[in-house]
């Protein structure tokens, strides 16, 4: 069965640092484009990075120079590494992949997998 799964939230101090997995299944994630989004109830899912098959990224401005998005095909796995978190950053935290064209942009519009979400919390 071709999905991601998304481990590793949690909650932290504000300026601590975390590491968001997302493991793909059934399809291999160096033939992807895949990408973190993030949603606060209430509001829409936003992208946050974005790491193409051959490894070009992009970031939305407000995660530029704090989170590094990379993924090692070996294990089949994708990462989000989170420093500095701000309490702006709590949010439900979703893996998404697609096998179409990386187009890099940070909109929830045609990824073709999302995984079940994980939760970040970060406290003041």
């Amino acid at each position: 069965q071709e999905q991601v799964m998304e481990s590793g939230g949690g909650s932290v101090q504000a300026g601590e640092s975390l590491t968001l997995s997302c493991r793909a299944s059934g399809m291999s994630i160096s033939r992807l484009c895949v990408a973190w989004f993030r949603q606060v109830p209430g509001k829409e899912r936003e992208g946050v990075a974005i790491i193409g098959s051959d490894g070009s990224t992009t970031y939305a401005d407000s995660v530029k120079g704090r989170f590094t998005i990379s993924k090692d095909n070996a294990k089949n796995t994708l990462y989000l590494q989170m420093n500095s978190l701000k309490p702006e950053d709590t949010a439900i935290y979703y893996c998404a992949a697609t096998r179409g064209a990386c187009w890099y942009r940070l909109v929830p519009n045609g990824w073709n997998y999302w995984g079940q979400g994980t939760q970040v919390t970060v406290s003041s």
